[in-house]
């Protein structure tokens, strides 16, 4: 089984598990199967708005994808997720990040 089908399987079974959903999304992005890889970002953002990492990772897919616009908008919200979790680290990447994309 791959992973992509195996993560779905947890997530089917557990929606609630955001490291599982995560994970999948990742997948997903790696696979170059963007909108997919949004879909989960999306939901797991829905379900736990404080997931910091997701909000970099799905701006990362985006910007790959030379969806620029949509990348600065995560990232905004990233900066906001890490500024509200204390997570300097992730909130320094993101705003590099952002810089970058001016």
């Amino acid at each position: 089984m791959d992973r992509i089908a195996m993560l779905t399987e947890i997530v089917t079974a557990n929606p609630a598990d955001s490291f599982a959903r995560y994970g999948l999304a990742m997948e997903y992005s790696k696979a170059g199967q963007i909108e997919q890889a949004l879909t989960e970002f999306k939901t797991l953002i829905e379900k736990n708005p404080d997931y910091t990492p997701a909000y970099f990772m799905a701006a990362q897919a985006l910007a790959a994808a030379s969806r620029v616009d949509e990348a600065k908008r995560w990232l905004v919200d990233g900066i906001s997720s890490a500024r509200r979790t204390g997570n300097n680290h992730a909130q320094s990447e993101m705003t590099a990040m952002l810089e970058e994309l001016g």
